[in-house]
């Protein structure tokens, strides 16, 4: 499928303004060019070309917001100051699997001030000696080259930074909000389950009354019995003395 026809797909009839992410990977650029991609995307943050047969930047589009770039596995060997032109606000750039070889090719991202990861895997470039303590020279704004900052410590999982910037920007902490919920949760639980106990001891209690007035009944009904037997056996000694 050809990139054109790849976005309008992606689009789903929405404005190109309300895009946020655009993902074309393994569509047909346009004789290595971008293709269909305009300045309307306005709000575009994340966008991903792998594999498209790119090599150059000509038609890229103004994308002031735009933050992470995907190019890996593409042609592209130089004409990397178009980004710095183009994409401006770039934190996170992948050129892997690229014609890149010469470090001053490298040396044109240095106007992408907000640069902070940059990744040249299974570039040529990669091969030259003191490849990474040139490049961090070159660009002392990126702290990940490859996924690693110069003392070899991995860069954290781009989906988890998201999050956590996600939760920043949230009215709270999820964590607090979490806690008290589970602390209501439980008062609530303790609540039914003591309230449960007193109907139950309410229940006991009615059922207790209700055996002591059976069993004064029965005693009242014992009582009323002998003394029946009583006069009973009173009637017969006056029939007794009678005689």
């Amino acid at each position: 499928m050809d990139m054109k026809k790849r976005i309008t797909l992606e689009l789903r009839n929405r404005n190109p303004a309300e895009i946020a992410e655009l993902v074309l990977d393994n569509s047909r650029s346009a004789d290595g060019e971008v293709d269909g991609l305009t300045d309307e995307f306005t709000e575009l943050e994340f966008l991903s070309m792998v594999n498209v047969g790119l090599t150059s930047f000509a038609k890229l589009p103004s994308l002031p917001k735009l933050r992470k770039l995907e190019l890996s596995d593409n042609n592209l060997s130089g004409s990397l100051e178009m980004l710095s032109e183009k994409c401006p606000n770039l934190t996170y750039l992948n050129l892997s699997g690229n014609k890149i070889k010469e470090l001053s090719t490298v040396e044109a991202l240095q106007h992408l001030k907000s640069l902070q990861s940059l990744d040249l895997f299974n570039c040529e470039i990669t091969s030259l000696e003191e490849y990474r303590e040139s490049v961090f020279e070159l660009l002392p704004q990126v702290t990940y080259l490859d996924g690693f900052d110069q003392e070899d410590n991995e860069a954290p999982d781009s989906e988890a930074e998201d999050e956590d910037e996600d939760g920043e920007d949230g009215a709270g902490p999820t964590g607090a909000y979490d806690e008290e919920e589970d602390e209501d949760e439980d008062g609530s639980e303790s609540a039914e389950a003591g309230l449960g106990f007193q109907v139950n001891r309410a229940n006991q209690d009615d059922d207790e009354e209700d055996e002591e007035e059976e069993d004064d009944d029965a005693a009242g009904a014992q009582g009323q019995k002998r003394k029946r037997q009583a006069d009973d056996e009173g009637e017969e000694d006056d029939d007794d003395d009678d005689v």
